[in-house]
């Protein structure tokens, strides 16, 4: 194998495996209730595979390849890593092994890539379903690499770590610093110019739109990124500077900078960002992907 050059899989086998595709139908979302989400979310995105590689041929060696050829998720998910991520320098074979090893290591990482595509499928109406996400959603890959580049980095392994994340950087357009705690059930929504600090902290079923920025307020050193609480929305554009503090189900507007504590539950717009007030109930804006919902009247604001 040459340097960078993809992971295939054996021609061999898929002489043999390729005529066992058949048409599957799909089970529309939402899933049962179970104990083993793992286990079924792969159970549909093989039956996706093979729709839609006797849909369309041209994709049927990809799929079968990517998905049909391996026996879990885990597998697939490294493969595609590996294959998406490698270069003349980082091998895909190296990648693999990294990505397979670090999943059946921790479990966790496991568990949050399935409640990540638990949210993506859920949250996005764009999502075609669970392949979809798994093949084709940059802002999914991406968190999944940060995952491992974090065990590296935990693992005093920061040289490579790095290397990970400027390689994540430059093919997913998105730079997460390895440091950085990410929780699961995460949504990173188009995922393009997300950029995310070495000290922040992002909470579970946090929903975060593309060209977000949660980074520090200049030469500081230390903790100086934000924090991310559990169930937040942050829209597109929208810009986060310092040890600041994202309530829980907090609400961060559009294009909005915002550079001091938001409280739990609350709405904040503008540059630099204002509180438009509360929200009672249950919803959780992270999961629900409410925008709008603020909005009472036009704005004051005149140009």
């Amino acid at each position: 194998m040459t340097a960078g050059q993809p992971l295939r899989a054996d021609p061999q086998q898929r002489r043999h495996s390729l005529p066992a595709l058949h048409p599957a139908v799909v089970p529309s979302y939402p899933p049962p209730e179970s104990d083993n989400d793992e286990s079924w979310v792969w159970s549909q995105i093989k039956a996706e595979a093979r729709r839609d590689a006797d849909a369309e041929p041209a994709l049927a060696s990809f799929l079968y390849a990517t998905v049909l050829s391996h026996p879990s998720l885990e597998r697939s998910l490294s493969f595609h890593l590996a294959n998406k991520l490698c270069s003349s320098t980082l091998l895909s074979t190296l990648l693999y092994d990294l990505f397979v090893g670090s999943l059946a290591a921790h479990p966790t990482i496991r568990a949050a890539a399935v409640a990540d595509l638990l949210a993506v499928r859920s949250r996005d109406p764009a999502c075609a379903g669970f392949s979809h996400c798994l093949l084709n959603y940059k802002g999914f890959l991406a968190v999944q690499a940060h995952r491992v580049a974090h065990v590296l980095w935990a693992q005093n392994r920061r040289a490579l770590a790095l290397a990970l994340q400027s390689r994540v950087a430059e093919v997913f357009a998105v730079d997460i610093h390895p440091a950085a705690a990410i929780g699961k059930g995460i949504l990173l929504d188009h995922a393009t110019g997300v950029v995310i600090g070495e000290t922040a902290v992002v909470g579970d079923n946090v929903s975060i739109l593309h060209h977000v920025t949660l980074g520090g307020t200049g030469k500081a050193v230390g903790d100086r990124h934000p924090k991310i609480g559990d169930g937040v929305l942050i829209g597109a554009g929208a810009t986060i500077l310092g040890n600041v503090l994202i309530g829980a189900g907090a609400k961060i507007g559009a294009g909005s900078v915002v550079l001091i504590d938001v409280p739990p539950r609350s709405t904040a717009v503008g540059n630099p960002a204002r509180l438009i007030g509360g929200k009672k109930g249950d919803d959780m804006p992270g999961e629900s992907m409410d925008h709008t919902s603020f909005i009472q009247q036009w704005s004051d604001y005149t140009i």
